[in-house]
């Protein structure tokens, strides 16, 4: 039996988002990840940096393969530490600021076993959870 072929390395992989408006869409995730929006490829393009290695490319795709918006089951997780305080607490307080950034609630905030969560709309539509670990 031939050993397997070697895979060359590839870069990390990272995330892309379809959006109507890619520029409006960067800010509301530059604001929440706390990191500017970068201009990508094109003036229909922008990319954010995260930490460590990872990125968010928004576009507004192709008008020859459209991507129509779903739910789906894939979703953008931001995270935070309770800290001190009750994890819904600081759930909430969180929540107010993302509200005000365009952000739509989807279901109410809950406490659950892990700590405490919410269930969000980006400003086009796309799932988005908040969370908050217990401590």
């Amino acid at each position: 039996m031939a050993p397997p072929a070697m895979i060359p390395a590839v870069p990390p992989p990272f995330l892309v988002l379809a959006a109507d408006d890619p520029e409006r869409l960067a800010a509301f995730y530059g604001a929440l990840l706390g990191t500017e929006p970068l201009p990508g490829s094109s003036p229909s393009h922008w990319r954010l940096l995260g930490p460590g290695e990872g990125r968010l490319e928004i576009y507004v795709p192709s008008r020859r393969r459209p991507r129509p918006r779903g739910e789906g089951r894939l979703s953008l997780c931001f995270s935070r530490p309770a800290g001190e305080a009750p994890p819904l607490q600081v759930l909430h307080d969180w929540l107010a600021v993302v509200l005000a950034l365009g952000a739509v609630p989807m279901e109410p905030p809950r406490q659950e076993p892990f700590g405490a969560e919410a269930w969000l709309a980006d400003p086009e539509g796309n799932r988005l959870l908040l969370l908050v670990s217990g401590g």
